[in-house]
């Protein structure tokens, strides 16, 4: 499915097209995994990006990958020694 959306002239003459979709599917993906519409995975697929490199994304934009809490952390590893 495309979608068309109207950027400035003036926004367009400093990017190419292809940098504007990029970014504008990599920010999508990012709103969308923030909000837990959609997995890691999905959202790597949806920016065009492999888990990894998503991955490297979501740090960059303070987006943990790892909804895990200290606590839940601590009661793994403890169960695991023991």
């Amino acid at each position: 499915m495309q979608i068309a959306i109207e950027l400035p002239n003036d926004f367009m003459a400093m990017h190419t097209t292809q940098e504007v979709k990029q970014e504008i599917r990599l920010s999508y993906a990012l709103r969308l995994y923030k909000a837990a519409a959609v997995t890691l995975a999905k959202g790597a697929g949806l920016a065009g990006l492999d888990v990894y490199d998503f991955m490297q994304c979501c740090k960059k934009e303070e987006i943990p990958v790892i909804d895990v809490t200290k606590e839940e952390l601590e009661d793994e590893l403890a169960s695991m020694l023991n």
